[in-house]
């Protein structure tokens, strides 16, 4: 009889202790180390030890070994805040065949002409490839850009952004060593293009954006954010990502003084925030954001802080600090005496802190209205490594489970 994942990780970190030399247990450090070898070296192979893994995300569609003639069932499977983003679902599929880009004058079959298009797309890759943008890739309403079954890098050149638009999902690529672009002309249209300003460098830039949905994505290295959103940006869910060698992770809210982001909500689930990480996982301000279901295993100023008193309510989460930092604190208030942060709603419920990790709480439980809004219930703490397993890009293969 298939014992449940679930149930295996608990009987892998029963035994852990077991395993780990005596001369490892009398130094703390080396038993974070052998723990953090340990989870990064499983990780990807328990989830494929069952195909229900209690990710509701991943439950709805990767038991399909159609997954690749149904592609478009993805778009049924989001959860939190973003779930309504359906993405390029009632569109024709779009198949990218040429890595190489022109901000303004797009060929067929690139990236750009397929993103730019006025009506709804599902836009696929026709092979491996590493596209290398020339300028920020100016995303248009209703889009999904799905990499499954090929090996798609969008890497050393600028990076995604999403400006005033909806509905767009984005799915299974990596997104690396983004660089500023701008002071140019770039075309967000088939019958527009503009100048564009110096851009930050962000991995993906949500610019008052709605029913966005960042999925299953390998995230590192870029100069400003991996993801951030700003200006009055919102149903947003970022989940299954996998971010790595980063300082400043995500930063959720444009400044304390752009008060439209109080409408902002996003949901943060089943990410592993992993190795080279610094802070700002996320950064808020003002809105609301639900945290559940997250595997945090490094971070070096702290994991989750924000300002202009944003609603935190984090759930099932998984905190273990590392063992050579001083602080080992999850949260951070930015720029605010005690007096004024102590009536932010920011809340640690079932949460697992480990090695010394605290969550400071303050003010008073979030409004249930809101965990009705984001549609999404968090498991128990000691299932976030199965529920995290497969976090990041997916090597899906056509005629088989992805």
């Amino acid at each position: 009889m298939a014992i449940p994942l679930s149930f295996m990780s608990l009987f892998f970190l029963l035994l852990l202790p077991s395993f780990i030399s005596s001369s490892l247990l009398q130094d703390p450090e080396l038993v974070v180390q052998e723990v953090h070898k340990s989870i990064n070296a499983s990780r990807r192979n328990l989830a494929f030890l069952s195909c229900v893994t209690g990710n509701p995300i991943d439950d709805c569609w990767r038991c399909d070994t159609n997954w690749e003639k149904n592609r478009k069932r993805l778009a049924d499977c989001a959860i939190g805040f973003g779930k309504h983003a359906i993405g390029g679902r009632d569109g024709k599929i779009y198949v990218v065949t040429d890595p190489s880009d022109d901000p303004v004058s797009p060929k067929p079959g690139t990236l750009r002409y397929g993103v730019i298009q006025e009506e709804p797309l599902w836009i696929i890759f026709k092979h491996d490839m590493v596209i290398k943008l020339k300028q920020e890739l100016m995303m248009n309403s209703f889009k999904t850009i799905d990499g499954r079954g090929v090996n798609v890098h969008i890497a050393g050149g600028p990076c995604i952004t999403i400006q005033y638009v909806t509905n767009i999902i984005i799915h299974g690529i990596n997104i690396h060593d983004c660089k500023q672009g701008g002071n140019a002309y770039v075309r967000d249209s088939p019958i527009h293009y503009g100048w564009r300003t110096l851009s930050d460098g962000d991995g993906v830039s949500i610019f008052g954006g709605s029913h966005v949905w960042v999925d299953h994505c390998s995230l590192s290295n870029c100069r400003d954010g991996l993801i951030d959103a700003i200006h009055g940006s919102t149903a947003i869910t970022i989940s299954n990502n996998y971010m790595t060698h980063h300082n400043k992770v995500m930063l959720l809210g444009h400044s304390d003084s752009y008060t439209k982001d109080k409408n902002m909500q996003v949901t943060i689930a089943f990410n592993h925030f992993g190795e080279g990480l610094v802070q700002r996982m996320p950064r808020c301000r003002h809105g609301y954001f639900h945290v559940v279901n997250n595997d945090y295993t490094h971070w070096r100023m702290y994991a989750i802080g924000g300002s202009a008193a944003p609603t935190i309510n984090s759930q099932g989460n998984r905190f273990l600090a590392p063992n050579d930092i001083t602080f080992k604190q999850v949260t951070k208030r930015e720029n605010t005496p005690q007096n004024k942060w102590v009536n932010w709603n920011w809340r640690s419920r079932g949460d697992l802190l480990l090695n010394g990790a605290f969550f400071t709480p303050s003010g008073v439980a979030a409004s249930s209205s809101y965990a009705r809004a984001s549609s999404l219930s968090a498991k128990p703490s000691s299932l976030v490594s199965s529920i995290t397993a497969s976090a990041g890009y997916l090597n899906c293969r056509k005629g088989s489970r992805c």
